[in-house]
């Protein structure tokens, strides 16, 4: 294979096709569960399951919601818009800073990423998980981590304090 003239060598090009390749059929897969057994979508799955499994107390200011879950704001708060609607979270001011919104998932948002969440793992252990051998979950884990880490120096849009604002932490 001959050098590309994106500025990429052929290995990094690669590689970098095989992960858009693996995340857009694990991300199409992982979608089409949570719309049959949730009606949820991808992001919708991600902003309950952040707030159910991850979040002390199980709220978040959706700025740090928006940040983990890589969404804009205005595209975040549509999605928790849905959310509310459908009583699987709450959102209210900050009682620390009233331009901050909480959001917070309900008894019927934790039963609902209860409910979808066997099948989740389990496509997530079918395509992703099952393949690997040896020490690839280690050696994947400690190379995505980095990149990650990385990327997060120089955080998205979404993560960024709103210019000509001082926000409290």
């Amino acid at each position: 294979m001959s050098e590309p003239a994106s500025g990429l060598n052929s290995e990094q090009l690669g590689a970098f096709f095989a992960l858009m390749e693996v995340g857009s059929l694990l991300q199409y897969a992982v979608d089409e569960h949570l719309r049959a057994d949730g009606d949820l979508s991808w992001v919708q799955f991600q902003i309950l399951a952040r707030l159910a499994l991850n979040a002390p107390e199980g709220r978040l200011r959706m700025t740090d919601l928006a940040d983990g879950v890589v969404y804009s704001r205005s595209g975040l708060t549509y999605q928790a818009g849905l959310l509310d609607k459908r009583g699987l979270i709450t959102r209210a001011p900050s009682p620390d800073d009233e331009r901050s919104v909480i959001v917070t998932v309900t008894d019927a948002g934790r039963a609902l990423v209860a409910k979808v969440l066997p099948g989740h793992v389990e496509q997530l252990q079918r395509l992703l998980f099952a393949p690997m051998g040896g020490d690839d979950l280690d050696v994947l884990g400690e190379v995505l981590g980095r990149v990650r880490d990385h990327m997060r120096a120089n955080p998205p849009r979404s993560a960024r304090p709103r210019a000509g604002r001082n926000r409290a932490g």
